[in-house]
């Protein structure tokens, strides 16, 4: 009988939301690469402020140069993609250590972040601004 050798692939995931942005995150063991939807960290997001958003979580509990990042994200902008894999990051991070959630949580990692875009009402500008009041 032949045997067949099964590589276990050890990943730890989690879920990261900001505004209409869904990021998908699974660390596994590796030397601190990143690849977001296939593409490097630097090719992705092209400002310094994002790729540090996004390393942030990892560099908070210095695991920066242990653990490999695959993110897949989907909708919304630039800066709502960083801030749902900074915290699918934070998220996955707990569950490959749950006593690092004190450092996490006191840099706001865990938080989502709930502000949205406010709807347009009807008979107005905008959300907020009126039309132009004229008296005569």
């Amino acid at each position: 009988m032949e045997e067949t050798k099964q590589t276990v692939l050890e990943q730890h995931y989690g879920t990261g939301r900001r505004k209409t942005s869904i990021a998908r995150v699974f660390l596994r063991p590796g030397s601190g690469n990143f690849s977001i939807n296939g593409r490097e960290l630097d090719a992705y997001f092209l400002t310094p402020n994002r790729r540090n958003m996004v390393r942030k979580p990892m560099g908070t509990v210095e695991l920066q140069d242990k653990i490999d990042a695959v993110i897949t994200v989907k909708g919304g902008g630039n800066a709502s993609q960083a801030g749902a894999a900074r915290m699918g990051i934070a998220r996955a991070l707990l569950r490959l250590n749950p006593d690092l959630r004190g450092a996490l949580k006191k840099e706001g990692f865990l938080t989502r972040d709930s502000r949205a875009k406010e709807r347009k009402k009807y008979g107005q500008k905008g959300a907020r601004k009126k039309f132009q009041f004229s008296k005569r």
